[in-house]
């Protein structure tokens, strides 16, 4: 069980930290061109225009990204049901676990969340077995 929440935990980690970047720093970046975004910013600033160096940062760290946070998505996925097996979590705890790893944030409450209810349930497996005297 230790092995199963600690991949579980890295992974979950790992797939947040991408997606918060991804989300709140290269898609904008890529996507400032001096038009309104999300239809409640008038226009993006002048100083990042298609094409300048800031715009083609945000771009190639987009596509980057992505990719490597999809990949890494789907071995947290992998991670997460694994746990929520050996776990014997229900389907409905298991299917929120899963899909907050999706939501910028969120993914680190389903995270916490996830860590508290092993612990609390799993306790007696959790503990590191004890080492055998030294002689």
């Amino acid at each position: 069980m230790r092995g199963a929440l600690l991949r579980y935990r890295v992974m979950a980690s790992v797939v947040g930290v991408l997606l918060i970047v991804l989300f709140f720093v290269a898609t904008p970046l890529s996507n400032f061109d001096g038009s309104s975004m999300w239809r409640f910013i008038p226009a993006t600033p002048d100083w990042v225009t298609p094409g300048s160096p800031v715009q083609e940062f945000g771009a190639s760290v987009s596509e980057i990204l992505g990719v490597l946070h999809g990949w890494l998505y789907m071995i947290f996925l992998v991670c997460a049901f694994l746990l929520a097996r050996r776990a014997g979590w229900d389907l409905t705890f298991t299917l929120v676990t899963l899909v907050m790893g999706t939501v910028p944030v969120l993914s680190f409450w389903a995270e916490h969340r996830a860590t508290r209810r092993v612990r609390h349930e799993h306790a007696d497996e959790l503990v590191a077995p004890a080492r055998p005297p030294v002689a």
